[in-house]
């Protein structure tokens, strides 16, 4: 589940907005045929909507010429991510430590920027069995935005700030403003907004020395030059940005004592696929026979790191329960605290 605006209106996929880079929209001082040329002189600055001369006949090769050529593209962008990995490793060191108190993670974007931040948000209950409202998805215009396009909704940092509030935003939750241009004014608002009231602010932009790393206390910029298609930054840039997320929600869950090794210990049982995934990660944690697996299971109400605590400690129900509660749910913990392994109990994961 995830909260998103309920106002109306966003963009296609990050185009960005006629306003200036403060990221509110302002049009004092400037006429109606005068933003347009404005906004063409702004966007013609920004390596994301910048047009590669040699690909303008990209459209008379053969479909297998266009998909390795797209190829080719997508193969740069995992570089150009590895060069901001230490930004991105201070700003996940800094996320996690607000989400140990309490805070939540929340992404705010339009368009395709948008549309990812909901997605990482919506994954996090299923995978690491989060809360609903600790991972939240903000995106310009509201629900209808992640489908159709709701014309001027990335314009408003106003909006971004009420939608904010609407979360009762606090000093020890995150917002990580998301936007291939980085000058898109829902998220550079949402940024701004959240840095005044104390909260954590992160800026995923993909150019260089944009108003939305300008504005956030941690800045990730992975500038991963133009498109194959002038200006479609759904492209490399969303590429980009989904990776980035991916660490940001993996690795934070991760230090958050979320999984155990590289097995996902919180996962929520909530389908078959995932009950038979539950009893695989308890018997790769365990080396348990199934029979116990089923046992340790139903005497955690399905809880899987409960079990493997169950199985490895020779602990009951109840005592896995408060080991893991007397160590902030880090399984690792809970086992050094633990009075020792059960007999045959095998620890998989080192």
């Amino acid at each position: 589940m995830t909260h998103m605006s309920e106002f109306s209106a966003p963009e296609a996929p990050d185009t960005p907005a006629a306003s200036g880079t403060s990221g509110t929209s302002d049009t004092s001082g400037t006429s109606d045929t005068l933003r347009p040329r404005t906004l063409r002189a702004e966007l013609e600055t920004l390596t994301t909507e910048a047009f590669r001369p040699e690909l303008a006949d990209v459209d008379r090769l053969p479909t297998l010429g266009i998909a390795r050529l797209m190829n080719g593209e997508d193969a740069t962008v995992a570089a150009a991510v590895a060069e901001r990995l230490p930004a991105i490793a201070a700003a996940i060191d800094a996320v996690a430590e607000r989400m140990a108190r309490g805070g939540r993670l929340i992404y705010a974007g339009a368009g395709t920027a948008g549309r990812l931040g909901v997605l990482d948000a919506s994954e996090c209950p299923p995978t690491f069995n989060t809360d609903p409202g600790q991972v939240v998805g903000l995106i310009a215009g509201g629900p209808g935005a992640l489908v159709t396009s709701v014309e001027g909704a990335e314009d408003s940092a106003e909006l971004a700030a009420a939608d904010l509030d609407a979360l009762a935003l606090t000093a020890d939750d995150t917002v990580v403003g998301v936007s291939a241009s980085g000058r898109t004014p829902y998220a550079v608002g949402a940024v701004a907004h959240a840095r005044a009231r104390g909260a954590l602010t992160v800026g995923l932009a993909c150019n260089a020395g944009s108003p939305l790393v300008a504005a956030a206390g941690h800045g990730i910029e992975v500038v991963v030059g133009p498109e194959l298609l002038t200006g479609s930054t759904r492209l490399k840039a969303g590429t980009a940005q989904k990776l980035v997320l991916n660490m940001i929600s993996t690795i934070t869950m991760i230090r958050l004592g979320k999984t155990y090794g590289n097995l996902m210990v919180d996962v929520r049982a909530s389908n078959e696929k995932l009950r038979a995934r539950s009893r695989r990660i308890v018997a790769l944690a365990t080396g348990a026979a199934d029979a116990d697996i089923e046992r340790a299971l139903a005497a955690t109400d399905g809880e899987v790191k409960n079990a493997i605590l169950v199985l490895l400690a020779d602990v009951d129900g109840p005592t896995a329960a408060r080991l893991l509660t007397d160590s902030h749910g880090h399984l690792r913990a809970a086992l050094t605290k633990a009075p020792g392994p059960g007999p045959g109990a095998q620890d998989a994961t080192g």
